[in-house]
């Protein structure tokens, strides 16, 4: 495959400074660049100019973008904060505050050098980022077996990648021996992480972080090449103690030279913004260096140019306001102690309710915005579920022999009912030959 003179220049300065990040690029990734002559460069160029007829936007004649009244009235920021396209790498400013906050919230990464961040068009897009640079057909990516259903849609659908499983859980929770027997089969590895953990609403101790770095540096000594690539859509939902409250970016982005880690995360649930659909993507490598992150930074934002163009710059705008607000922090702690209380009220319920347990017992939980219970004998999670729904005016989401259950959008005092038509709805079916 005939690679353009941009993508070229761009895989040798990778190859040259990280031989392990140029051998994890997949095809695409290796493909890829931004156009540094194209039409979004040559705009920049030619911005303050008295006359300007480059890029594909309408201007009013003060200057200003052409907008209508009915749509300007709703929106609080400055018109060009709204109207116009953001750059395809996300706004400068809301980019370098959300590095800031990376370090602000992880704190063992201070003095660690790591990428600027590329805005994407929500977490889904960001992983859709990963697997457009890292996933090609075949290749395996190593992920527990409860995992959030879209990354088949992204890796196995879209790029054609096989998901390998391992064991979420053992006994004592967090299942670092069966992490470790995937690894050990695959000389080239994806991994995947996803803490707190949808379904399951887990985090790992900090214990078992620390044994998940160890596992993988030890498999990168023996010259293995690893992309790690976590997920941290939940970030900073932790609702108990001697939880791991960093990110396992934090630990795997300058573990070894051999680990390329991908941060994947964002405002879009962080701060409660679901509908702006804005995530990042951060990169970290041992010894990492400004050039080689440039590159990398530069295949990442030509990737968001070939699928999205640039994520919505009102989003960005309203986000980047919020931050300087004197009201951010208190409303941020307000929200999470209300979700907390919603956690505590799920777990005081199954605690006090032993009856329960004859049906369906919790999986391990800890954090973000869900749990599950794993039904018992020959109960069927989808006769459940249609129950509930039936016969209970309650929704929830069966996977396998498991119901997922959000605690975040149920109202504290409703938890108690949700849980007794749980129950209920598996007295009934238990009945049924």
């Amino acid at each position: 495959m005939k690679l353009e003179p941009e993508a070229e220049e761009l895989n040798g300065i990778i190859k040259n400074l990280s031989p392990t990040a140029y051998s994890l690029l997949s095809e695409r990734g290796l493909s890829i660049y931004f156009p540094k002559k194209g039409i979004l460069s040559q705009t920049a160029e030619s911005k303050g100019k008295r006359i300007n007829a480059t890029i594909g936007t309408a201007i009013d004649n003060d200057g200003s973008p052409m907008r209508i009244k009915p749509i300007e009235v709703l929106v609080s920021v400055r018109p060009e904060d709204a109207f116009s396209y953001a750059p395809s790498a996300g706004k400068k400013e809301l980019r370098k505050k959300w590095k800031e906050k990376i370090y602000d919230k992880n704190p063992s990464l201070k003095g660690k050098q790591i990428s600027n961040p590329i805005v994407t068009a929500g977490i889904t897009h960001a992983m859709c980022v990963a697997g457009f640079l890292f996933a090609d057909e075949g290749k395996k990516i190593i992920a527990p077996d409860m995992l959030w259903e879209n990354y088949n849609l992204i890796f196995s659908n879209t790029y054609k990648s096989e998901i390998e499983s391992y064991n979420l859980f053992d006994r004592k929770g967090f299942d670092v021996a069966s992490l470790r027997s995937k690894l050990e089969k695959q000389e080239k590895s994806i991994l995947l992480f996803n803490f707190p953990n949808n379904p399951t609403g887990y985090t790992v101790t900090v214990e078992e972080a620390d044994n998940i770095a160890e596992a993988v540096k030890e498999h990168a000594e023996n010259g293995n090449k690893i992309l790690a690539i976590i997920d941290d859509a939940y970030f900073g939902l932790v609702y108990e103690k001697g939880i791991e409250n960093e990110s396992l970016f934090s630990r795997l982005a300058c573990v070894h030279e051999n680990v390329l880690a991908v941060k994947i995360d964002g405002p879009t649930k962080e701060d409660y913004v679901w509908g702006f659909r804005l995530g990042c993507i951060t990169i970290g490598i041992k010894n990492g260096t400004s050039a080689l992150y440039n590159a990398i930074e530069s295949k990442i934002e030509g990737a968001v140019r070939a699928t999205v163009s640039n994520a919505s710059n009102l989003s960005q705008s309203l986000v980047l306001k919020a931050y300087s607000s004197p009201e951010y922090k208190k409303e941020k702690e307000e929200k999470y102690s209300m979700l907390k209380s919603r956690y505590d009220a799920v777990k005081e319920t199954l605690e006090r309710k032993r009856e329960y347990s004859k049906f369906f017992e919790p999986l391990p939980f800890n954090s973000g915005y869900f749990m599950c219970v794993k039904l018992k004998g020959s109960l069927d999670a989808e006769k459940i579920r249609k129950t509930l729904l039936e016969r209970y005016d309650t929704g929830v989401i069966s996977l396998g022999n498991l119901l997922r259950i959000a605690f975040s959008s149920v109202d504290k005092k409703d938890i108690p009912e949700l849980f007794e038509n749980i129950y209920r709805a598996c007295k009934e079916n238990e009945k049924q030959p």
